[in-house]
């Protein structure tokens, strides 16, 4: 991993000495990073050091499976040598898939889905995360939308990068709904890492309060001044930890309540996350209030009470913590009918690689009731 502000200016030196024998680059991104010239600098250092760059820039946030295959196309016609995820999610997810599926024709994305299922190897890959959130950069999942809202997980090591690039400076003036959403989103997987119940070791909890820490104080600030490299620089690897953190002990019941908002009602991801996650804490409460209150002590040092006591006080900071960067709260704010919770909670279930690892059981009828509160 490479944590420095400007390392993007510099991208075509850097990736030279990691890959000097290669030259064809295929840069996976989104229209909106490509149109606004934010990889400009990016692109002209490529080319001074010998890339010969394709740029795919019609990712789209909740990619489906064309979009996926059409890229995927697109960098085989190239001749791709190595694949590079600049921008959100969303661009890291299909890079990693680009990365498996361009160089053979032996093993079908829809033979992909599920942990573990891919069994070829890639193309170099390296990401770059332009927002604090997803933590892809650094994991070995790829989620792609499937049908018309049903959301699917790609698990294996294989989507995992060979080099993960942080620089903050592409994040600098990034709006503050996107930055409050995708850092709720590191936050989530910060708290379910820890919280998981498979897999759940000290090397995820070392990084999940590290990554807690860092977002938790961080945050705020980012949003108020859009400009401040410290907050940003803080952000940035928080998500990266806390992505780390999931990696190793995996994500639970916020994340799977929070792939129908996004699949059926297309609400981007941390959004999703942020609009459910104080109720999906208050289900587990019961199931996990000493670990919830261990998290509590990271945020609010030399807090006194009961575990239950503290563990109110987690939820309770959160919710103010959202409030106050002044994204939607309700899932009828993005524009969700209480009309639509039953089918929700009905996608909800379909996520069991999720669900498994809820510290409480849930039901579709708990679903409902999380959702129903809400709404």
């Amino acid at each position: 991993m490479v944590v420095e502000f400007g390392a993007a200016r510099r991208l075509g030196a850097l990736l030279r000495t990691q890959f000097p024998s290669l030259t064809r680059l295929c840069v996976v991104t989104d229209g909106f990073l490509h149109k606004s010239g934010l990889l400009d600098q990016a692109l002209a250092d490529l080319s001074a050091h010998g890339w010969n760059a394709t740029v795919i820039d019609d990712v789209v946030a909740d990619p489906p499976e064309h979009i996926v295959l059409d890229a995927t196309s697109r960098a085989r016609e190239a001749s791709a040598e190595i694949v590079l995820g600049l921008g959100g999610g969303s661009s890291m997810d299909v890079a990693k898939l680009i990365a498996v599926l361009a160089p053979q024709d032996q093993q079908a994305l829809s033979e992909m889905y599920g942990v573990n299922k891919v069994t070829v190897s890639r193309l170099p890959l390296v990401q770059m995360p332009t927002t604090a959130g997803t933590g892809s950069e650094v994991t070995a999942v790829s989620i792609v939308t499937v049908g018309e809202a049903k959301k699917l997980g790609v698990v294996a090591p294989q989507l995992v990068a060979d080099l993960a690039v942080l620089d903050a400076e592409l994040t600098l003036g990034l709006p503050v709904v996107a930055t409050a959403a995708t850092g709720i989103d590191a936050m989530v997987h910060a708290i379910e890492a820890y919280t998981s119940a498979h897999l759940k070791n000290p090397v995820s909890d070392m990084l999940a309060v590290k990554a807690l820490e860092l977002l938790w104080r961080n945050l705020l600030p980012a949003c108020e001044n859009g400009q401040n490299r410290e907050a940003r620089e803080a952000m940035l690897l928080g998500a990266a930890f806390a992505g780390q953190a999931f990696a190793n002990s995996p994500v639970a019941a916020v994340h799977a309540l929070a792939y129908p908002i996004g699949g059926i009602y297309h609400v981007p991801h941390g959004l999703s996350n942020a609009l459910v996650l104080p109720h999906v804490l208050r289900f587990n409460a019961e199931a996990a209030a000493h670990l919830y209150a261990e998290l509590a002590d990271v945020i609010v040092p030399g807090m006194t009470g009961s575990a239950r006591s503290k563990t109110l006080t987690l939820i309770e900071r959160l919710e103010l913590m959202i409030a106050a960067t002044e994204i939607p709260v309700r899932l009828r704010d993005v524009g969700i009918e209480r009309s639509g919770l039953k089918r929700m909670a009905s996608d909800a279930m379909l996520q069991t690689r999720l669900l498994m690892n809820n510290p409480r059981s849930v039901t579709e009828a708990d679903a409902l009731a999380i959702y129903s509160a809400a709404f």
